[in-house]
């Protein structure tokens, strides 16, 4: 394949999440192209799963869907320096409540390849113990529920949880355990 080049990049809107560029680029034919980049800090996500098997979900209102999402606990970095295991641990207590004995790395996903660089690391979170309540964010309004392994897989396949990271950790989770 042959090279493509950036050749400009313009500010064209900075956001409290993520910032918005548009890229000139030359392509191998001789064009000029601009493209879109949306720029991400980075995010953690948390399978967190119970002693007696069942996983720890979240929902939520998602302003971009327009509706409640069901979700693994999850949360964006708090400087592109931020260790995800960090953010992982702190999101799995701020949003349930829940504190992790063991927690292990599981993989990386980017979210939207296309025009955004968002980088979710993905944990899973084993011998939790419960402390008091949540520690949520002033604009943060989270319900926590847990089920079982079986059921948000049923879920995934009735198109009932559509989040790619919950989607990839829940069947990440499924494949390790056999299931």
């Amino acid at each position: 394949m042959e090279e493509i080049k950036r050749i400009g990049r313009e500010l064209v809107a900075k956001g409290a999440i993520i910032d918005y560029y548009r890229d000139t680029m030359q392509i191998p034919n001789g064009n000029v192209a601009k493209w879109d980049l949306i720029d991400h800090k980075g995010a953690a996500a948390v399978v967190a799963v119970r002693e007696d098997g069942k996983l720890i979900m979240v929902k939520q209102y998602r302003n971009a869907l327009e509706r409640e999402t069901i979700e693994i606990p999850a949360g964006g970095l708090n400087g592109r320096d931020e260790p995800t295991l960090e953010a992982a641990v702190r999101e799995l207590r701020e949003e349930t409540g829940y504190i992790a004995e063991n927690i292990e790395f599981l993989t990386s996903i980017y979210t939207t390849v296309a025009f955004c660089n968002e980088k979710i690391d993905i944990y899973l979170a084993t011998g939790l113990k419960k402390r008091e309540g949540q520690d949520l964010d002033e604009d943060e309004y989270v319900d926590v529920y847990a089920y079982d392994l079986d059921e948000l897989v049923s879920m995934i396949y009735e198109n009932k949880i559509q989040d790619s990271k919950t989607i990839c950790g829940i069947m990440l989770y499924a494949y390790k355990t056999g299931k």
